[in-house]
């Protein structure tokens, strides 16, 4: 049996996480943006948003890093 690209043993796919991280980044810099323009409820709002993407991407790697080790994710 062989393993894709980006994957770890379990399955779970890395690639995911850099798509999220890369959500995050954006949503983040929009939010900047909003803030420069004084739009501040949408600033909020993709605040949100990255802060969401960032804990997607955390979750995954956290999965991948304990299947790696054991079962034991590391703090």
């Amino acid at each position: 049996m062989t393993s894709m690209p980006g994957t770890s043993g379990n399955g779970l796919d890395l690639s995911e996480a850099a798509r999220q991280l890369e959500l995050a980044v954006h949503d983040a810099q929009v939010a900047c943006d909003c803030v420069g323009l004084g739009n501040l409820d949408r600033a909020h709002e993709h605040a949100i948003t990255a802060r969401a993407a960032a804990d997607a991407a955390e979750t995954i790697l956290r999965a991948v890093l304990g299947a790696g080790a054991g079962g034991a994710v590391p703090e």
